[in-house]
């Protein structure tokens, strides 16, 4: 079993920035895939930047402007958020999928952007 919790979030105004964080415990070695997600009000979960070990993909919404990447030994990994606009309010989810394909998830943090 994994276990998610995730930190930063929060009100920023246009063109602000913001760090997402997520770390993970228990069997981390098994995970094989890191990400984040986003869900709008009235909108479906989509995915905003999936990391692997050979390269990190980005909705074509964020490129430019958001970075993504593990750190501490894939222990942890961070969404930077810069030049953020107010279509980026969200919940933001953390996931994690193991070598097994199971699916872990953080419990969300919101991202309000004010114009």
């Amino acid at each position: 079993q994994v276990q998610l919790v995730e930190s930063g979030g929060g009100l920023v105004q246009a063109g602000g920035s913001l760090r997402l964080s997520c770390a993970a415990s228990g069997s981390i070695s098994s995970l094989s895939l890191w990400a984040w997600y986003r869900q709008s009000p009235g909108k479906q979960r989509e995915v905003v930047a999936v990391i692997t070990r050979r390269t990190t993909h980005y909705v074509d919404s964020v490129k430019g402007r958001f970075t993504a990447a593990t750190e501490n030994a894939e222990k942890t990994w961070y969404l930077q958020m810069n030049n953020l606009q107010p279509e980026d309010t969200a919940v933001y989810y953390c996931n994690a999928r193991s070598n097994t394909l199971t699916e872990y998830w953080g419990q969300g943090t919101q991202v309000t952007v004010s114009s």
